[in-house]
């Protein structure tokens, strides 16, 4: 039900889903010694809810940034400290503190205008986003596909919130099997709770509000998406059982064993297996290669990355019947 609700959000274009601090600390901890010296930039925040704001202002000395840079699409405050409305997109810098007590003023912030809409693809926020080092937000569910394009396109190192069902865009997937693009350490499975304006409906599963009167939803498969490295992701999966025909059969149309759960790959075959997209949660590439995936119907030999031995349904068969989506991969020797 509450996919329902972000699929409901994508055909509105309501984008606005607030992430919880809690979350962004749980993350942000495996790499702080990337941010000493950076810009960072979060270019789809609303420094007046977004807690992306809150903890790089609040974290700037001890995380030792050079400059923080938020903005805002359109239709948004000019006074960070008020509740005059203005329909000005704006965008604030943020150089640390200059008083000494350690908070971030509103005297130490710099709101400064917009002349477009704040949409992250304008020309302005390209030239603020060539500034930043490091780029960390929860950018559109519906437009994550740009959203990683242009990142990539402008070589930044980036911390960003999205859905593993991304994992299988034709757009995404050849940057996670090229080792450009991986999963964050900390969120690897369950709900999480993201707040959203006041004017969104709740209408389904999964929503409520809060203690302080504050509207969410809970969405399913939430993953954080990063090309910063730690240490957590070079360990290895542990492998404990052995292989046999009878419990890992070849698909019909692959040369390639089916693995129900990445617990079960075998620590004894060294040919290409098939394994769940979750496998990516799990994933080091110092142990595992991957090869390709087969996600859909037709075949794609660029994505798919292994010969196809089937007529028309590329999808991975088990005696003609299909076994979901499948990552390609084989052991590292």
């Amino acid at each position: 039900m509450a996919k329902r609700t972000i699929d409901k959000a994508k055909v509105a274009k309501k984008d606005e889903f607030y992430t919880q601090l809690e979350d962004i600390n749980n993350e942000l901890r495996h790499y702080r010694e990337y941010f000493r010296g950076k810009t960072v930039l979060c270019n789809c925040d609303d420094p007046r809810v977004s807690n992306f704001f809150t903890y790089f202002a609040y974290n700037f000395e001890f995380l030792g940034l050079k400059k923080l840079i938020t903005t805002c699409y359109k239709n948004q405050n000019m006074d960070l400290f008020s509740m005059n409305k203005s329909e000005q997109a704006v965008y604030l810098v943020y150089e640390g503190d200059k008083n000494g007590n350690h908070i971030p003023d509103a005297e130490e912030i710099g709101v400064k205008p917009l002349k477009g809409d704040g949409d992250f693809r304008s020309k302005e926020c390209i030239e603020l986003l060539k500034e930043a080092d490091i780029v960390v937000t929860n950018p559109p569910f519906s437009l994550f596909r740009e959203y990683v394009a242009q990142l990539m396109e402008y070589d930044k190192k980036f911390l960003i919130i999205g859905n593993v069902n991304a994992l299988s865009y034709k757009e995404i997937f050849p940057l996670v099997k090229d080792n450009r693009v991986w999963l964050g350490a900390s969120i690897h499975s369950g709900d999480r709770k993201f707040w959203v304006p006041d004017t969104y409906e709740l209408n389904a599963a999964g929503c409520g509000i809060d203690d302080d009167g504050k509207k969410f939803i809970k969405v399913k498969g939430v993953r954080w998406f990063t090309n910063l490295d730690y240490k957590e992701r070079h360990d290895d999966i542990p492998l404990y059982k052995s292989y046999s025909p009878e419990e890992y059969p070849t698909y019909d149309n692959y040369d390639a064993i089916n693995v129900g759960k990445t617990a079960e790959i075998p620590r004894d075959y060294d040919g290409v297996m098939g394994v769940p997209i979750t496998f990516i949660d799990k994933y080091n590439p110092d142990q595992f290669e991957i090869l390709g995936m087969s996600a859909s119907a037709g075949y794609n030999a660029d994505i798919v990355g292994i010969p196809f031995k089937g007529d028309k349904d590329a999808r991975p068969l088990i005696n003609g019947k299909n076994t979901y989506a499948r990552i390609f991969i084989k052991k590292r020797k």
